[in-house]
């Protein structure tokens, strides 16, 4: 099976031979095609702004950059590989190249989501697509039927966690060619996997990214951000770059057969126009060709915008398909680590109730002021959204990565709460992610790390132990300097995994975990879940640090959990129905009695409509 999409930009195969390429340059007189290192040809130019040129000769695996008047040479910011990076010449691909060899596939139902995050470059020994396509079977032992990947867009240098990319259409060329990011989905797709990719739309790499140099319009300076002026999605000029950005979901879904996409930061886009970006991309994953097959728009938005996780009145999606709920991360964290500083403040007071909110409601801020925003009020009511719409966890890549030295929880809390948050997250109703090492208490860190030009590199290195300057352990210079330098190898080498420890104890007992509740999720919870709605879910606190809660799930039946997660013994009821799961701590005796030891969780399910 072949697969394209066909874009109205950059380079595209003509029927009959040759090659068609365009781009859109509207703040410049002229533009010429450098193909292959010595042909200069002047492309024609078009009504607004675009330049174009058909080239009989060229053809796969031609190299071609645009010159610009004042001589610069710069890729096509359409490129679908650079070879030599973000500063080389792009290559013209063959998409019909490939043979799919996934024909059936038609996804997986997002209730069915268990949801894997992980970094090409660090999840395994070679860093690259080939590397991935090892882990597979291990990954569908584990009870995964999601991989989310992080960024893959072209980005500078050797290493990058994929947020500076530049060339939104190029697979890096660290990690392979296209054709070998095709070869990792298809073989994920064999084995039952669904595959998404983390976009990123709410801004362009500090280092790379020439298309001020000659398509000024692709920016809005009326709109300030911290990457300098926002990408244009509403201003004059702004329906090419819209185009392009519809292109590119179109581009993954149809031409790399992904099952969908997780739009970063959706928050840092500006856009004043209606319908809004993220309303006209929900749009594009729902004309995908063939759309007999589940796809899905996952987004990360801090300001927890209820709106765009609407369902109609038949549960049909309107918008975005679920959003990575930072809110259940940070009660979480407060929880297990007692830590209260940087943003962890506004979940300090009353971790629990915000966590029983978050698996109840969604959102634990739903409008209400935030301490650490300086009092501005954060987020839409929630409790009317399915358990589906919010995506829970742990850890991801970027609250560890976000730490100074990239501890991962486990690193931060007791092995006995780890397990007690462990088993809350696996067996809730709302879709759980991992992040790569999770589920066997990987040693390594997950560090921020790139591969920037020597000054861009000294300013990121600075600028990191700077931000950190205001933590009291960091206050001394000198402390400050042991925080990995992020261009250092050392830094980017550090978070490779060791799969070896997965052999070991304890790591060998924590994968059992995680393997063990998730075979539960799949046999007793999953099937139950089509049609659940809100779940009509029912909140009780015994006391200030235990959690009972029952969800009515698709089918009717109750699912019930009871959680101590504080340090100190509790009496609680046991809820009714049958016994699920219960943490180590709980023998027959205190499963008997109703007591719960610190840092206990059991869950139950009861069968039928009757509470």
């Amino acid at each position: 099976m072949k697969r394209q999409h066909s874009m109205p930009f950059g380079a595209e195969a003509v029927h009959g031979g040759g090659v068609r390429f365009r781009l859109w340059a509207p703040g410049v007189a002229t533009i010429t095609l450098q193909l292959d290192g010595d042909q200069e040809l002047p492309m024609t130019a078009a009504d607004g702004g675009w330049f174009e040129l058909t080239v009989a000769s060229a053809q796969a695996g031609s190299r071609y950059l645009f010159r610009l008047p004042d001589g610069l040479l710069v890729p096509d910011p359409v490129s679908r590989f650079n070879p030599d990076d973000i500063h080389g010449a792009s290559e013209v691909v063959a998409p019909t190249a490939f043979d799919w060899s996934d024909g059936d596939w038609r996804g997986r139902p997002w209730h069915e989501a268990v949801i894997y995050e992980l970094h090409l470059g660090s999840f395994t020994a070679s860093g690259d697509f080939a590397g991935a396509i090892e882990r597979l079977d291990y990954l569908v032992e584990l009870g995964v039927t999601a991989i989310e990947i992080m960024p893959v867009a072209d980005f500078p240098g050797r290493c990058n966690w994929g947020y500076d990319g530049v060339l939104p259409f190029a697979p890096d060329a660290a990690y392979g060619r296209p054709e070998d990011f095709k070869r990792l989905i298809d073989a994920a797709h064999q084995r039952g996997l669904m595959v998404l990719l983390d976009v990123v739309y709410n801004h362009f790499g500090p280092e790379g990214n020439y298309l001020h140099a000659y398509a000024p319009d692709f920016f809005n300076p009326r709109h300030a951000t911290p990457w300098g002026a926002a990408i244009n999605f509403d201003g004059e000029g702004s329906r090419v770059v819209r185009d392009f950005f519809v292109h590119n979901v179109l581009y993954w879904l149809e031409e790399f057969h992904l099952d969908g996409l997780r739009l970063d930061a959706i928050h840092a886009i500006c856009d004043d126009s209606t319908p809004d970006i993220i309303e006209e991309l929900a749009a594009a994953f729902k004309s995908v060709p063939g759309r007999a097959r589940h796809v899905h728009m996952v987004l990360e938005n801090e300001r927890n915008q209820a709106r765009y996780l609407t369902r109609d009145d038949f549960g049909r999606l309107l918008h975005g398909t679920a959003q990575w709920n930072d809110d259940i991360h940070h009660a979480f964290h407060v929880l297990a680590t007692g830590e209260s500083d940087g943003y962890y403040v506004d979940y300090a007071a009353d971790p629990a109730r915000l966590l029983g909110r978050c698996l109840t409601e969604g959102f634990a801020y739903q409008g209400e002021a935030s301490t650490f925003a300086h009092g501005e009020r954060r987020g839409e009511a929630s409790a009317h959204l399915p358990p589906a719409a919010f995506i829970n966890f742990l850890q991801n890549h970027d609250q560890i990565g976000n730490r100074a030295f990239g501890e991962r929880l486990c690193h931060l809390a007791s092995p006995l709460a780890m397990e007690a948050v462990t088993a809350v997250l696996l067996l809730a109703p709302q879709p759980p992610l991992l992040f790569m090492g999770e589920e066997f208490a990987a040693a390594q860190p997950f560090l921020f790390f790139c591969d920037f030009g020597p000054e861009l590199a000294q300013a990121v290195t600075e600028g990191r132990r700077r931000e950190f300057s205001r933590f009291a352990r960091f206050a001394d210079p000198a402390v400050r300097e042991s925080i990995p330098d992020p261009n250092a190898p050392a830094t980017f080498e550090t978070c490779a995994l060791d799969w070896s420890a997965i052999e070991r104890a304890p790591h060998r007992a924590v994968l059992e975990l995680h393997r063990q509740l998730l075979l539960l999720r799949h046999q007793w919870i999953v099937p139950r879940l089509a049609g659940m709605d809100n779940g009509d879910p029912r909140l009780a606190m015994p006391s200030a640090r235990t959690l009972a809660i029952t969800w009515r799930l698709g089918d009717g039946s109750l699912l019930a959990l009871l959680a101590n997660l504080g340090d100190d013994p509790v009496d609680a009821t046991p809820p009714p129905g049958q016994l699920l799961f219960a943490t180590a701590n709980l023998d027959a005796t205190t499963l008997a009695r109703g007591r719960l030891p610190a840092w206990s969780v059991r869950w139950h399910l009861q069968p039928g409509d009757s509470r």
